[in-house]
């Protein structure tokens, strides 16, 4: 039996959906769409969230050299389907020592990447786009722009917007951001069941439980 939703934003418990409303609500921000607990890295997950999923389910595609899909999130419910996912890789950093990585889509207003990223609203921000970008990924064969969100001191965080929903990439430690910044991701829909990518999965990454 799988465990209880929490709260996207600052994943805290949520009071479940009564006879009174239909509606998930957390005692500190109120109704939201639930994170549901996080999968396993496996293809059985990815096919959950694959049929549930109305936002993208962005990979990194090619993967980068050492790099593994460790887990797979996402947050909504039956009525809604999933209005954010999340993709957790892990890998080497630009440093010594290992590194994560959650690549998210979600909705406006859903707050996920904004929980992952330590932030206490629900989006980047107003004025987070303002002035050049800092990067630019490869989403679907079309150039992005991200912008760095300025979060803890502990990771990376860049947001932008791609196919109608959030686009977050958060990387720890902070100079994981380097593989980001270096623009030589390209990210594919893995909702598009043509694609037949054969996955290197590693263990489960605990940042899935933040």
């Amino acid at each position: 039996m799988r465990a209880a939703p929490t709260c996207p934003r600052c994943f805290g418990p949520l009071h479940a959906p009564s006879v009174w409303t239909s509606a998930w609500r957390c005692a500190a921000h109120g109704d939201v769409v639930p994170y549901q607990p996080p999968w396993q890295p496996s293809a059985s997950a990815l096919d959950a969230v694959r049929r549930s999923a109305v936002v993208p389910i962005w990979l990194p595609w090619p993967l980068p050299p050492g790099w593994l899909v460790t887990g797979f999130g996402e947050a909504g419910d039956e009525r809604g389907g999933a209005k954010a996912t999340v993709v957790a890789l892990s890998g080497p950093s630009v440093n010594q020592g290992p590194a994560d990585l959650l690549i998210i889509a979600e909705e406006p207003g859903v707050g996920l990447g904004a929980g992952f990223a330590g932030l206490d609203g629900p989006d980047p921000g107003e004025g987070f786009d303002e002035g050049p970008p800092n990067a630019k990924i490869d989403v679907l064969g079309h150039p992005t722009a991200l912008w760095f969100v300025d979060g803890p001191d502990d990771r990376a965080v860049y947001a932008g917007e791609a196919l109608g929903s959030w686009l977050w990439a958060i990387g720890w430690p902070a100079d994981a951001g380097c593989v980001i910044a270096l623009g030589s991701l390209s990210l594919r829909d893995l909702r598009e069941q043509i694609q037949d990518f054969d996955l290197p999965y590693g263990a489960f990454s605990p940042r899935l439980n933040d």
